[in-house]
C-alpha cells in the first residue's frame, strides 16, 4: 500500500471501510498519540544512555574513540553516520535491554481460551508484557544488571520487534506503529547526542 500512516487513515475514513466511523479528531487523537509516545520515550531513552555511559567510564572511553575515529576533525555526526558506529548502536540496544522506556507495554485482550505454562487464560483478560523482567531475565542473558554494550557486537538481536528477548517497541502485529518515527527522531537527536559526547572527550 502507498503513502504514511495518514495516507491510510485519511483513505478509511473516506472508504468508511472501518467498524467505526472514523473522524478528523480520532485521526487527529491517534497521531498525536504516535508524536507524544515517539518523543517521550526517545527522551528518556537518551538520558538513561548518558546516566548509563556516565556510570560505566570504560564503555563512554568506546564509544569516545569510536567518534573520534569517525569524526576526525568534524565537529558534527549526521545521521548517515550511524551505521559506521556499531558500538554505539550497541549501546542504544543495551540501554533499551535495562531500561525499556516503557517497562510494562501496552495492555492487551485475550480473544480466546489459552494455555500457558499451564495456566489457563479465559477470553477478554487483560495482559501486561513485562518488557522491563525480559530484559533482566537471567536465563537469556549473561550478567543481565551489568551494563555490556558488548553482548550486542557481533549479534543479530534487535529491538524492532522480530526477536522477544529485547521488545521495548513490542512485538509482532502487536509492536509500536510509532517505531518508525521514533527510529526517526532519534536520529535527528544524534548530533545534539554526538555533541555532548564530544564535549565530555575534550573536557576528559
Amino acid at each position: 500500500m502507498e503513502g504514511d500512516i495518514i495516507d491510510l487513515l485519511l483513505r478509511l475514513k473516506k472508504e468508511k471501510s472501518t467498524p467505526i466511523d472514523l473522524t478528523f479528531d480520532n485521526i487527529k487523537g491517534i497521531i498525536m498519540n504516535m508524536l507524544v509516545a515517539g518523543t517521550d520515550t526517545i527522551a528518556a531513552t537518551i538520558i538513561w544512555a548518558m546516566t548509563a555511559l556516565i556510570a560505566n567510564p570504560n564503555a563512554m572511553k568506546k564509544v569516545q574513540a569510536e567518534i573520534r575515529e569517525l569524526i576526525g576533525e568534524k565537529s558534527i555526526v549526521n545521521e548517515d553516520n550511524v551505521q559506521n558506529l556499531p558500538y554505539f548502536k550497541a549501546v542504544i540496544k543495551e540501554t533499551f535491554r535495562l531500561y525499556s522506556p516503557v517497562p510494562l507495554l501496552v495492555a492487551r485482550e485475550t480473544m480466546q481460551n489459552s494455555i500457558l505454562d499451564g495456566y489457563e487464560i479465559k477470553p477478554k483478560t487483560i495482559v501486561y508484557v513485562n518488557a522491563w523482567a525480559i530484559g533482566r531475565d537471567p536465563e537469556i542473558w549473561k550478567n543481565p544488571e551489568e551494563f555490556i554494550p558488548e553482548r550486542f557486537l557481533n549479534n543479530d538481536i534487535d529491538f524492532k520487534g522480530q526477536d522477544f528477548e529485547l521488545i521495548p517497541f513490542g512485538a509482532d502485529r502487536r509492536g509500536c506503529p510509532g517505531i518508525a518515527l521514533g527510529v526517526a527522531m532519534w536520529n535527528l537527536y544524534l548530533p545534539i547526542f554526538f555533541t555532548l559526547l564530544i564535549g565530555s572527550c575534550l573536557v576528559g
